[in-house]
């Protein structure tokens, strides 16, 4: 087929898809289109620069201290846009505060560390950007049902980036593919710019629609319902098929790990007050599985070695090079300068630590280590709990919990300008707004089963 009739394609059947999400009318307000720009522009495609270049227009002007000023404006927009919405739901700061003390901890932690960077202004910039993840998971909380709002944010998602990024790889390969600075090996980035990034783009739509249509399965029998099968049937097989083709073991170990643990808690006699039990019994599971060295045999099954590509040679770089120990070297200030080029000498093209736990001691040291473990702790405590008042998000939140911390092992997702940390604010978040605070909505919902909202916790 020409790339061009490709295209053209393409393009018709992602304008059906959203044709069909509008006469669908999903009870979700217009406000969730400020989410979707946020994630297909930017953390999970490219940057706006990046998308005008390909249109033609060369912006230029993009270095790895400054950014791109269109893209800071574009952020900055949608940024303002969203606290307007959230003030129009009249969010309150002090209770955002009240009912998410670790996220508000770490968040302030940030600002904090900016004073010791070596690059302040560059850091206070890049704050200002990680204050939009907070800001977009609201919005998708304060809405009516926020169960059904993030299934169809993540469809709206699904519905653009997996189609575009097949079109990349196989009709237009300067854009979907690339060349592995350190093997040379040929890779495909889809609608991304590297094949991690495609990898996690997969793992979490894939988390999201494997979720999806579990749920789906449990409504009355009706055209609406096989209908919705079929869509998310397909969408869930461009999603692996892209997972397979991104060959991002990380991810793709998180999506099995995680899609498992969603289907594991739909078991009638799975007992949601056990939850840490399980957890408990998976790790030593895992204990014992490394004692016998199946561990290594696994790696091995993956196309991996004991080194983890080279993984482990990094980390034992990054963990003696001279840093203060104890506060880092300042809010994601560590890949700046002459220290990144310092790094990159020795590997090239390196610019991040491959474990988000590493990464987060660069930056912030062993006190952002320990803030960073105590707000995963919170946002278990937070997913159990959402089990008994809204089971089918809170098995959401708890898979997707257990697979990013599994997911920091091999690459750092505690960070800016990622998918994931984003998505990781969505279900560590909780907080409740009185229906009357939240406008446009319709009676005609994809959820059937009726949900209990969120309950304001104490962590």
């Amino acid at each position: 087929m020409p790339p061009s009739l490709a295209l053209w394609l393409t393009l018709a059947i992602i304008a059906g898809l959203f044709i069909r999400d509008f006469r669908g009318k999903p009870n979700v307000t217009s406000a969730l289109w400020l989410p979707f720009l946020w994630v297909v522009v930017g953390p999970g495609s490219r940057f706006l620069s990046q998308w005008l270049d390909i249109l033609g227009f060369h912006v230029g002007g993009v270095t790895v201290e400054d950014g791109s000023p269109i893209d800071a404006a574009f952020y900055f927009a949608l940024i303002a846009a969203g606290l307007l919405v959230l003030r129009k739901r009249r969010v309150v700061l002090a209770q955002f505060v009240r009912h998410n003390r670790w996220l508000a901890i770490y968040l302030l932690f940030c600002l904090i560390a900016i004073s010791w960077s070596d690059f302040p202004y560059v850091s206070f910039k890049r704050w200002i950007k990680l204050l939009g993840d907070p800001v977009m998971a609201l919005i998708v909380l304060t809405e009516a049902n926020p169960t059904e709002s993030l299934a169809v944010l993540g469809k709206r998602c699904a519905y653009f980036m997996l189609p575009v990024s097949i079109l990349f790889i196989k009709y237009f390969p300067d854009l979907g593919r690339y060349f592995d600075p350190w093997s040379g090996a040929p890779m495909n980035t889809g609608i991304s710019t590297n094949k991690n990034e495609l990898g996690f783009d997969c793992w979490i739509l894939g988390m999201i629609l494997f979720w999806h249509l579990l749920h789906v399965l449990k409504w009355e029998r009706s055209k609406a319902k096989w209908n919705e099968l079929g869509l998310g049937a397909g969408l869930l097989a461009m999603d692996v098929w892209l997972l397979k083709m991104a060959q991002s073991m990380s991810s793709l170990v998180a999506f099995a790990l995680g899609s498992a643990i969603i289907l594991f808690f739909g078991f009638r006699w799975v007992q949601a007050r056990r939850a840490g039990a399980y957890i408990v019994a998976g790790i030593a599971i895992c204990a014992l599985a490394g004692t016998i060295g199946f561990m290594g045999d696994f790696i091995h099954f993956l196309g991996r070695n004991e080194t983890l590509t080279g993984r482990t040679d990094i980390w034992r770089m990054l963990w003696n090079w001279d840093i203060n120990p104890i506060i880092g070297t300042g809010y994601e200030s560590f890949w700046l300068g002459e220290r990144r080029e310092e790094i990159q000498s020795v590997q090239p093209a390196l610019n991040e630590a491959h474990n988000g736990y590493l990464e987060t001691y660069l930056n912030l040291g062993f006190i952002g280590v320990g803030i960073t473990v105590a707000m995963l702790f919170a946002a278990y405590a937070k997913s159990r709990r959402e089990l008994f008042h809204n089971f089918e998000f809170g098995r959401f939140r708890l898979a997707y919990l257990i697979s990013f911390i599994l997911y920091n092992w091999t690459e750092a997702a505690f960070r800016l300008n990622g998918f994931p940390f984003f998505i990781f604010f969505l279900i560590a978040m909780d907080y409740r707004v009185a229906a009357d605070h939240v406008p446009e909505r319709v009676p005609e919902a994809a959820f059937k089963r009726p949900t209990l909202g969120f309950i304001p916790a104490d962590n």
